[in-house]
Parts: structure tokens; sequence; C-alpha cells
């Protein structure tokens, strides 16, 4: 070809490629932008990058957005871009490179004469590509080279003359690949050398920002909740948002058919159909066919469903070509749902039938290879209830509709469970479903008929029906603790001792949970009965079971049990010790939030009566109630009406006291003594709290030999009626075996201090207010103090008992106090509006310029319970802001 004089150059003319085909100038013009289109800035300041490298790839699948991207990225660069849209047809060298030679004239970037052209197709003279290296190596500026769709370029020679050019180019030449797949480059050298700037499909898909303002463009303004969901189906990516924008755009309610929308049914299956699954071989379009059952699969499984040897590369190929295969790790890989969508409609069309049987040969593969929550999805999905209820029971899965982790998707699984499905493993499930979403009735009924039928004709006996009725026994146990039935837990107990011999031992290693729940259901009836000590037993070897997420679940709710049989005997302080670490269980293993209201949460309210701190007590309760326990048992419902009701009395409301304490008096097979005479004790109280001694009487007398706290109050009670002498006698006589707390014994000694004052013995009586404070101090008891009424007033005002009261039960010297008339006679105002201990962890760490989150994460509460505790502080501290409360928490010495 003629070389111009001026510039050594070739002259600009139309030009043909070496088999004298004229060459395609469409091809060297990077693609228009439309009006709809979002340039994403986080992705173009990736691209910058790429003029500090050599290499740049751009690597997604079809309709990622790769080519726009690149072509607005390039509209904005001071250097000359070379543009390429690479063909099938290149697949000759001299064709590839007449066409790259020419796009760098098209840029303006002028070719001397010394580089020539290709005159052949099938080669390319090894001068022609040193003198392009070289002339683009000695300039003064940097040219970009574009190459889109590269992924049609499969010739190792080009890849390997492509690198050489590249590399000898030097800082004169930047490429950038726009690829469906990796190319025949050595990337593991650039990436060695950090020379190489990549964009793949992960980065290419669209956040919730950006699909929410694509959408926009194109007219559509939903709300964050579609766009978040619209995201999630189509997984960031750019043509599924952009064709189900426009198709949205014309119908009338653009919401709606966003969220209706039938994928197979759509210009998104076209796409998708004509770009990914046509250009397959017939033998891949079969397999990814027969893959859409699944959600995701592996070579093996792949075989097994295609009957077929050689998933594995035709797997990794497909991945490799951003096919909407996506690899998993481990060997494990997943489609894209949308496209899985597309290919399962096409499955039905083509294959009528083939679906469930694909379904049902998935969940045997899976349920042999230890898949079980895959094999439970597949085979609800071909509609095999028996084999999905079978694999529950025979593998002892069942306790994990329990266990709050996978409870409540088990529960949706087999709320399609047909009816049609008989037998012990269809009833034990249903049982098991209906007594978690607390249908007694339903449930007992699903349980008596599946252990008739384990029971018929010696279904039940033999190893292989051992799971069954291991699962048979923890329902069992689970019905005697929500009935209240101590004896019928037992029973159930001692059948799965026995049962556990026939068990496999590897089954019961890797379900726990079933041990676990088990001894969280006896424990629990037996605290119910009244049963403490052995209780505790079964309790304890819950809560002290190894850490694991199977367990979690009964390990709080056994930690939560044994404070509550703490707080039951007087000991606030373990009491509160075992729930904040049944807390601790909870937000470590994140137990889903309807788990989260049991008796834990209870007992610390409770503790924090106790210790007046009563709106933190409040929030609590209000916390609980807004969510319900998976296991909700008269234990709970005792324990919250009972705490409900002494929130009420300590507030002044002794009315609610009484109606809570009638509360407390729950339905079940035996009746519980602790509960009876705890609504005892709060009757008493309430009545007490409006001047009425008589009904108070009347309220405890009868409990009164049943347990020392019943004969406290009761003593109480004979001091408001004028008794002293008898109040003592009824403390004498208090049972012997009873060896109660100190929230038990600082309210006895209080009465004995009560008694001795009106039998005209002060000095007696201010030595026993002394050592009520003494024992009250450590736990910071101050609601007994408070109850005690204004006799005990005088006896904190001097000496000892008013030193022993200084700083918790008293305002100390500087503190905040609360407005209001003087006590009468000079007597020390009680100090209700002192910072609790918790409040002072919370100011504490607001001074360390924690977030709300972190100190509710470092304290083990929620969020909410974070602010309640800010709004008291402000309160008591008098500020409404966060940097005054730390201010005024140092003024007054309390960090």
């Amino acid at each position: 070809m003629a070389v111009t004089e001026e510039t050594g150059a070739e002259p600009a003319s139309a030009r043909v490629d070496p088999t004298g085909d004229p060459l395609l100038r469409t091809r060297f013009s990077p693609p228009k932008r439309p009006a709809t289109f979002l340039r994403r800035s986080r992705l173009v300041r990736h691209l910058d990058q790429a003029l500090g490298t050599p290499l740049t790839m751009v690597n997604g699948a079809a309709g990622a957005g790769k080519t726009l991207l690149v072509a607005d990225w390039a509209a904005g660069l001071t250097e000359p871009v070379a543009w390429l849209t690479t063909d099938t047809a290149d697949q000759a060298p001299g064709i590839f490179w007449a066409y790259l030679l020419e796009a760098l004239r098209a840029a303006g970037v002028p070719v001397t004469g010394d580089v020539g052209c290709p005159a052949e197709a099938a080669h390319v003279d090894q001068r022609t590509l040193t003198c392009l290296a070289a002339d683009l190596e000695r300039r003064d500026h940097t040219t970009v080279v574009v190459l889109d769709e590269f992924d049609r370029v499969t010739s190792r020679e080009i890849a390997e003359q492509l690198q050489f050019v590249l590399h000898h180019a030097g800082r004169g030449m930047r490429l950038v690949l726009v690829s469906r797949t990796e190319p025949l480059l050595p990337l593991h050298r650039y990436r060695a050398s950090g020379e190489i700037t990549e964009i793949r499909n992960a980065e290419l898909a669209f956040t919730s920002e950006e699909a929410h303002e694509l959408l926009s463009r194109h007219g559509l303004h939903l709300g964050a909740g579609a766009v978040r969901a619209l995201v999630e189906r189509t997984q960031g990516w750019a043509a599924g948002l952009r064709l189900c924008a426009l198709a949205a755009r014309q119908g009338a309610d653009a919401d709606a058919y966003l969220k209706q929308f039938e994928a197979d049914h759509s210009a998104v299956a076209d796409f998708l159909l004509a770009e990914v699954l046509d250009r397959q071989p017939p033998g891949t379009q079969d397999l990814l066919l027969r893959i859409s059952v699944l959600d995701r699969c592996c070579p093996d499984l792949v075989n097994a469903l295609t009957l077929r040897t050689d998933a594995e590369p035709i797997l990794a190929a497909l991945q490799r070509e951003n096919a909407f295969v996506h690899y998993l790790g481990h060997s494990w890989y997943s489609l894209h749902p949308l496209f899985a969508e597309i290919l399962r409609a096409h499955l039905r069309e083509r294959f009528p039938g083939l679906e469930p049987e694909l379904r049902s040969r998935a969940a045997q593969w899976l349920r042999r290879s230890g898949a079980l929550p895959d094999a439970l999805v597949q085979g609800a999905a071909a509609d095999d209830w028996e084999f999905t209820a079978r694999a529950v029971v025979d593998d002892l899965a069942i306790g994990q509709l329990f266990t709050g982790l996978r409870s409540e998707e088990l529960s949706a699984l087999f709320a399609r469970m047909s009816p049609e499905a008989t037998g012990p493993a269809p009833d034990l499930v249903r049982a098991a479903r209906e007594l978690g979403l607390r249908d007694l009735d339903h449930g007992l009924e699903h349980l008596r008929r599946a252990e008739e039928a384990l029971g018929r004709d010696g279904a039940g006996a033999g190893a292989g029906a051992a799971p069954a009725r291991l699962s048979s026994a923890l329902l069992e146990a689970l019905a005697a603790r929500l009935t209240g039935s101590p004896d019928r837990a037992e029973r159930a107990a001692e059948q799965a001792r026995l049962l556990r011999r026939e068990v496999p031992g590897q089954l019961l290693d890797e379900h726990p949970e079933i041990t676990a729940l088990l001894l969280t259901h006896l424990g629990s009836a037996r605290l119910w009965a009244g049963r403490f000590d052995d209780a505790r037993t079964a309790l304890s070897a819950v809560a002290g079971s190894p850490d694991g997420a199977a367990t979690a679940l009964p390990r709080w709710e056994a930690l939560g049990h044994l404070a509550l049989i703490d707080y039951l005997n007087g000991r606030p302080g373990p009491a509160e010790h075992k729930a904040l670490a049944a807390a601790g269980q909870a937000e470590r293993y994140s137990l889903p939030q309807r788990s989260l209201s049991g008796i834990g949460p209870l007992v610390l309210a409770a503790v924090l009566i106790d210790r007046d701190e009563l709106d933190e007590a409040q929030a609590l309760l209000d916390e609980a109630a807004v969510s319900q326990p998976l296991v909700e048992d008269p234990v709970v419902r005792a324990g919250r009406a009972l705490t409900r009701g002494r929130l009420f009395l300590a507030r002044g409301d002794a009315r609610a006291a009484l109606a809570a304490a009638a509360d407390a008096t729950v339905p079940a097979a035996v009746s519980s003594p602790w509960a009876e005479d705890h609504a005892a004790l709060l009757a008493s109280a309430a009545h007490l709290a409006e001047g009425h001694p008589e009904p108070a009487r009347q309220a405890v007398e009868r409990v009164a030999h049943h347990r020392r706290a019943c004969a406290v109050e009761a003593a109480r009670v004979r001091l408001a009626a004028g008794h002293p002498e008898g109040a003592l006698d009824l403390l004498d006589s208090a049972p012997e075996n009873d060896r109660p707390g100190p929230a038990v014994t600082v309210r006895a000694t209080l009465v004995r201090a009560r008694a001795a004052l009106d039998t005209g013995d002060p000095t007696t009586a201010r030595r026993l207010v002394a050592r009520a404070l003494l024992d009250g101090r450590r736990e910071r008891l101050r609601r007994p103090f408070l109850e005690a009424g204004p006799w005990i007033r005088p006896l904190l005002s001097t000496g000892r008992p008013r030193e022993l009261a200084a700083g918790w039960l008293l305002p100390g010297l500087g503190r905040y106090r609360a407005p209001g008339p003087a006590p009468p006679d000079g007597a020390p105002e009680l100090a209700v509006e002192e910072l609790s201990a918790r409040e002072r962890d919370v100011v504490r760490r607001v001074a360390e310029m924690r977030s709300t989150e972190e100190i509710a994460a470092d304290l083990h509460v929620s969020v909410n319970t974070v602010k309640t505790h800010l709004k008291s502080i402000y309160r008591k501290l008098a500020v409404t802001r966060r940097g005054d409360a730390v201010r005024r928490a140092r003024e007054r010495r309390l960090l």
C-alpha cells in the first residue's frame, strides 16, 4: 500500500480485509447510550484504573451492561480510543489484525507504513506485529484499545499475538477486553504483577439504589421495598431490570406488574433463551433444562439427573462463559434465579410430567448425600410428602421444628403437605408443626394417631422404627410441658432414654438438639410441679452442653428456667446472671425474635422491679409482649402474669395487680404450688396496699406454711392488723427446709424490725434495719424498703442505717434529688432517681462515643432497650442530649 510523504502513514481510503471483502465500519463505533442510560460512578471510578494497567477485563454475563459501561467511560477520555466489536469471523489472524489496524486509524491514531497490512487471511507477518508495537511504544500518548465481545475470538494464535503487541507497546497501549468469558491471555501473570484491572459480574450487578434511579429514568417511581424485591429476583442483572421496566411502563399499574410478572412470558425470557440457551449445543441445553429444578447442584447430582457422566466439565465451561451459571465453591453451582425460572417453564412445555420425576430423583440423591434441607425442598416440590415427612423423622430432624433456626422454614414447607399423606411420619410432622403453633387440640390428635400407627401390628418394633419412636417421645415430652403434666413428661423421658440405645450413635451425634429439647421439656414440667432440685438437674445438663447453633435455643430456655428457680428462691443476683447468659445465647446465634419472649426477660424484669428500676422493667415486658415464643408453657404464662402484677403493684395500681394475680392461675393438668403461692402473695400485697388487711390475710394465710416467703407476707399482714407478736410467731414457725435468698430474708428482717418498733424496742429495730441494709445492699434491693412504710424513715436518718443506705438507697452528696416537698420530720428521702447499674453501663458507653447499636450488642440487649435506658437517663439527669448526659454524669462522679 502507498504511503504519504508528509506523515509516513498510509492514506485513509476505503479498505478491504485480506479476502477482499470491505471492512464493516460499524464495528469501529461504540454503541450509543440510550436516554435512560444510568452512569454508575463507582464503576467508572474503577475503570479509571485501566489507564494505569496494561490490561483491563470487563467480564460478565449477557446483558450485564458491560459494553455500555465501557462506552460511557471511553467517551470521557482525553486519550484516543480505538473501538472494535469483534466477530466470529475474526478467528483468522489476518482478518482480525486488518480490523484492529483499521480501528486505530478510525480513532485518529496514524499507523506508519512500516506496519503494513495483512495480505493473507490465515497469516500475519511477525514484522507487522513488531512494527505496530514499536510504533505505539514510541508515541508520546497512550492509545486505549477496546475489544468488545471478545468472547467471540477463540483463536489461541490471536491471543498470543495480542499479548506480544501489548507487552512490547509498553505505556503506549492500554487494552480493554469486554467479554462474557475469560480470554486466552495469561491472566495469572498480570494478576501476579498487579497489571490488570478487572470488573466482573458481581460488581456489574445493580445495587438497590442504582436500580431505583434506573427505574426512575424509565418513569417508574416505586417504593424501596418493591425495588429491593426486584433487585433480589434479578440479582441486579442490568438487562433484566431494563426489560422489566420497559414492560411495566406499558401497563396501568407498574408496581403490581413488577410484583406479579411471569418471567417465562416476557421479554426477559426471549432475551435469555436467545442469548444464552440457544447458543449452547443440544446436549448442554438438555442439561440446563433438567438442572433448572435445583436450587444448587454439583456434578454428581447433575449426572444423576441427566443420566450422563460429563457434567463437571460442562458446568465449569458454562460458569467460565458467564452463561448464568454461578460457582458457589466446593464443586457446587447455581443458576441465576430468573434463568432457572424461565428454563423450568421451558422444561414443562418440552417434557410434560418430567419435573416431578426429576425432583424426586434429586431428593433421593440429596438425602443419601446428607443434604437433608435441600432434599426436603425437592421432595415437597415433587409433592412426595410421604418421602419428605419420612426423611425428617428417620433422619431424627424433627427437633429442628423447635430450635428457632429453621423452625419457620420447615413449618411453612409442611403447611403445604397434602391431607392424603398418611402414616406415622406425616402425622408426627403434623403434630410437631401444630404443637409449635400452639394448636394443642390438633397437635395432640395427630400425635395420638401417629403413636397408634407405630404400635399397630408391631410397626413400632425394630431398630428401623427407633427414630420415629424417639421423635414421638420428644413430642410427648413437649405435650406434657405444654399441658403442665409432669408425670407424662417423666414417662416420655424414660421412654426416650431406653430408645436412645436403639438409635444409631452417629444419628444422635448429628442431632444434639433432640436430647437438649427433651431435657428442657422435662425440666420445665418439673419446675411447674415445684420440684426445683429435680428441674435444676435436667436444666443444668442442657445449659452446660457444648455450644452450637443446634442447641442454642434449648440452652437459652434452660438458662431462663434456671434463672426463674433462683428468683423464686429469693436470689436475684444469680437469677440475673443466668438470665443475661441466656440473652447472650440469643444474641450470639441470632435466634429469631419470635424465640426471645420466654422466661429470661421476665426474670430480668422481676429483678429490676426488686431494685425499683421500673422503667427498665416495663421496657423488657413491652418487648416480650410483641413476640411469641416457639414454645409457651404454663411456666411462662404464670411468670408473665406474676411479673406484670408486681410491676402494677410497684407503680401503685393495686387493682391491676389483683387481676394479674388471678391470671397467674393458668389452666394445666396439675396445679403449680409456687404459682399458687406467689399469686397469693401478690394478691395479699395488693389488698394490703389498698388498706384492706382482712382480704390480705384471707389471701395469704392459707399458704403461710408452704414456704418462708409466704410466712413473711402473712407476718406483714398481721403487723398491719396490729399484731406484732403474731407476726413474729409466723416467722419463727416458717418451714425449716426452706433456705431462701436475700430477697426473702431482707423482707423478713424488716418485719422483725417493725415488730420490735411496735413493741417499744427502737434499738433492736435500728439494729435489724441495719442488718437488712447489709443484706440488701449487695443486690440493690430497694423495693422491700420502699414498701415498708413511713415507720422506716426515722430509722434511716441517723447512725449506722444512714451510712449503710447512702449511695444506693438514700441520695448521695451532690446527687440529683427529685423535686417535691421534703419528707416529714426531717427524715431522709429514699433515692428513687439514682441511675441504675444498667443505666450507668449505658452512660459509660455513651461517653466512649459508641452508637446505640454498638451499646446494644455489647450489653446483649435490644436497641429498643438501650433507647429506653437513654430516655430514663435523660429524665433522671435532667438533660435532653447525649453530650449533656455525659457531662452531668461526670459532674456527679458517675463516670
